[in-house]
């Protein structure tokens, strides 16, 4: 069967399952694409500040070479990171991730966060002092308004944003000239952003999970929890219909309409997240059961940003985001 898709604003379909390939390591990222796209996959997720790029590129140059897929039948994602947000700077940095991923136009560009650090070659500038990230003083909206400059160029067909709260996709909606097609974030059920994303729906923009299965670098810290992937009700749902636990968080996310991009470089784990998930339903109780573990419970709370105006989740944020002019 074909992976369903998710259609976007923009008129262009969007493959319902992609391949992420944060924390990829670049020796084995071309190897996991390629398998990727013998399984069936043609959705990648990629960004600058993964430093992989140009491995995703030469697996999928050597595919398209082959003759197995073409350019229009994948849909390649990349992202702008913090250090590129000054306007003058978008276009080279989306220009960089077009050369290293070898392609001529990117299927969606995403603003990977609403802050801006400091310019400059260092993608992680930091006080010495305090270990916290170095910002400049740059509106997300100037950036936007450079990447709206990307899809009349030709660029890119479709831009979006990463890590935005309500407050900011709602100001983005006010004034952008082109609105966002889709909004990446993390998204599991310890943290279901419910609130979050029936904005987006209400506004036709399309949602990506990140992390849906919750994450092995970054250790929850409720005490008490189980990992994602270990937690009892999972388990048991998983049972129950003689599933993974990470089928499960996968079907329970595409079955309310949020892409996912699971990442893997395990052939199998690759094939499983992209076959075994759309051949049966989780029923309303086994649903209702999985909500209930919302506890805003954030794996990625990106504290070196902490301080920033543009900060989308720090504790009290939401009050500074109001006090920024619109």
């Amino acid at each position: 069967m074909s992976t369903p898709s998710f259609l976007l604003s923009s008129g262009r379909n969007m493959p319902m399952v992609g391949l992420g390939t944060w924390r990829s390591p670049p020796e084995v990222v071309a190897q996991a694409v390629k398998d990727a796209i013998d399984i069936g996959y043609r959705h990648f997720d990629c960004a600058h500040i993964y430093g992989n790029e140009l491995h995703v590129g030469v697996a999928i140059r050597e595919k398209i070479q082959e003759g197995l897929v073409t350019r229009d039948e994948l849909f390649i994602t990349s992202k702008l990171w913090n250090t590129f947000h000054k306007p003058e700077l978008v276009r080279a940095a989306c220009e960089t991730s077009l050369r290293n991923l070898g392609i001529d136009y990117l299927d969606l560009y995403l603003m990977h966060w609403p802050m801006a650090y400091k310019s400059g070659d260092n993608l992680y500038p930091t006080c010495p002092d305090t270990g916290k990230a170095v910002f400049e003083d740059i509106d997300y909206l100037d950036t936007w308004k450079a990447m709206e400059d990307l899809v009349d160029s030709g660029l890119v067909n479709a831009i979006g944003v990463s890590n935005f709260n309500e407050k900011q996709i709602n100001r983005l909606l006010c004034l952008a000239k082109l609105k966002p097609v889709m909004l990446q974030i993390e998204c599991h059920p310890y943290l279901r952003q419910k609130s979050l994303i029936t904005l987006c729906y209400d506004n036709a923009i399309g949602v990506t999970a990140y992390s849906s299965l919750g994450s092995g670098h970054t250790p929850y810290e409720k005490p008490g929890s189980y990992p994602l992937l270990q937690n009892p009700i999972i388990v048991s749902v998983a049972e129950k219909y003689g599933r993974t636990p990470a089928q499960v968080l996968l079907r329970y996310q595409t079955q309310s309409g949020i892409i996912v991009i699971p990442r893997s470089v395990s052939k199998q784990h690759m094939h499983d997240n992209f076959k075994r998930i759309w051949d049966f339903q989780l029923a309303i109780d086994d649903v209702k059961a999985i909500d209930g573990l919302d506890c805003n419970g954030r794996f990625m709370t990106m504290k070196a940003a902490y301080g920033h105006p543009h900060h989308p989740f720090e504790p009290g944020q939401n009050s500074q985001e109001q006090n920024v002019s619109l």
